[in-house]
């Protein structure tokens, strides 16, 4: 169980965000002198070099928005134009790419960012810059919205890169790109001029995943546990009907994969935050009957991410850094592991820092969420108290070592990832039995957003939101 410190602030930590910075300017810059696009993107490294892996293309986005958040931190505006020289060369086939589930983590993170930056006054306002930025973000929202699977309950989901069949957790965080596409008045044209409202998508793709995707405690089946996840639901493309749980980088359908848990919370308490900018007017135009006005939408997104939360507390060792899976066969020859710090060098089980990394931003979002003017009715501060200080307990680990990644010959920023342990195909060291000690770029890139957003905190300035655009 996590051991939460109720007395840590985010000024604490700037000390360490400082050193932070520090480190990543050299692996950003590493890394992108190295780097030839046309060997695919960078997913995770080997042997502290950044390798690819052809299973799909999600993360280029984060590659380059590392650098358009290292400017946002520290000014340097090598970095800024590393960024948007990238953005403009290498990002538009991610626009229009009709096979991924993973727009909202390519596009909103790269022209999103710099959508944000200039709305902020950071970059200088230029109009034709400005609706480029914008026009990459509908056309992405919308082609997110048009991989669709409707389903029997009259709802649907955007499928992953599985097929039409498969739900992903993964895919609550990416709703983001649906969000600014609803912001900015676009919709998604069908057959006969059809019009389909982003939000609507938007709104039913997060019912079908709280829904089917995560657990509430009322016997659904034997395994329904309160705030367990599964990572992919399977449905019967003919009718709609639900079939199973399954799981593509978990151990079981019927254990947590903690980087799946780590996509829900976090997803559900940013969508919260863009939730008090819509109207109940825009909220009743979907015509969805799960969701007649705001206050049932921002009742059922609450429910999710609380749900995860209390979970994730409760099922992750005192430090905050979970092992990769709840269900991991080797856990069992840990006895008492989820009473001391993870230990990412132990023989049994890999951690997952990156679902930390993701966490920790979720929890901060959620207890600010809660012990703000956004609250829930019957909801009270102390909820939204013991949910930050988890979140600043969790940065505290990830922004110190082991996890930090001080040796500047190692192209990761945040160490001890794992991205697929089913598959194998994690690096393990010589001598070793668990892959250890290697980055992911998702979890650079999340450990690098958790950075700016806690700076921010720390100095009082704008609040970091994806939706400031």
């Amino acid at each position: 169980m996590i051991g939460i410190d109720t007395s840590a602030t985010a000024a604490d930590l700037q000390p360490a965000l400082d050193r932070f910075f520090s480190l990543a300017a050299g692996k950003i810059n590493a890394l992108h002198r190295r780097w030839d696009p046309a060997a695919g993107t960078p997913v995770f490294t080997v042997a502290g070099k950044y390798a690819s892996r052809g299973w799909t293309e999600w993360t280029q986005g984060f590659q380059f928005g590392n650098a358009i958040y290292q400017y946002d931190a520290t000014g340097d505006k090598s970095f800024l134009e590393m960024g948007r020289r990238a953005t403009v060369e290498v990002m538009a086939s991610h626009v229009s790419h009709i096979g991924v589930h993973d727009h909202g983590f390519n596009n909103v993170s790269t022209y999103g960012n710099l959508l944000r930056l200039m709305r902020e006054g950071r970059i200088p306002e230029n109009e034709w810059e400005r609706e480029f930025y914008k026009l990459a973000i509908k056309i992405s929202g919308a082609v997110q919205a048009a991989r669709w699977t409707p389903t029997a309950d009259g709802l649907g989901f955007i499928h992953s890169f599985n097929g039409a069949h498969s739900l992903f957790s993964d895919t609550i965080r990416s709703l983001r790109v649906l969000a600014l596409g609803h912001r900015f008045g676009h919709v998604l044209m069908g057959e006969q001029d059809e019009k389909t409202p982003l939000l609507r998508r938007y709104l039913q793709h997060a019912e079908t995943t709280a829904r089917y995707n995560v657990y509430f405690g009322t016997g659904r089946d034997s395994y329904d546990t309160r705030g367990r996840v599964v990572h992919e639901s399977i449905f019967n493309t003919r009718n709609g009907v639900y079939r199973c749980p399954s799981t593509q980088q978990g151990y079981s359908p019927f254990s947590t994969w903690t980087r799946g848990l780590s996509w829900i919370l976090s997803g559900y308490a940013e969508e919260l935050e863009f939730l008090t900018t819509v109207t109940d007017g825009e909220i009743a135009a979907t015509g969805i009957r799960e969701f007649p006005a705001k206050e049932a939408v921002a009742a059922r997104f609450l429910e999710t991410a609380r749900a995860t939360a209390d979970f994730f507390i409760e099922n992750t060792p005192t430090d905050g850094i979970p092992y990769w899976d709840t269900g991991a066969p080797g856990l069992e020859k840990m006895p008492g592991y989820l009473d001391r710090p993870a230990d990412p060098f132990n023989g049994h089980e890999p951690v997952d820092s990156s679902a930390a990394a993701i966490c920790a931003q979720g929890y901060l979002r959620l207890g600010r969420y809660l012990k703000g003017a956004g609250a829930a009715p019957g909801e009270t501060a102390a909820a939204g108290e013991r949910y930050f200080q988890t979140g600043l307990t969790i940065a505290r680990s990830l922004f110190a070592e082991p996890y930090l990644s001080p040796d500047p010959d190692h192209e990761g920023m945040l160490l001890h990832s794992i991205y697929h342990q089913p598959n194998g195909w994690d690096h393990v060291p010589t001598g070793a039995t668990v892959a250890h000690g290697e980055s992911c770029m998702w979890g650079d890139y999340h450990l690098m957003e958790l950075a700016v957003y806690l700076q921010r905190l720390a100095a009082g300035g704008p609040y970091l939101t994806f939706f400031n655009v």
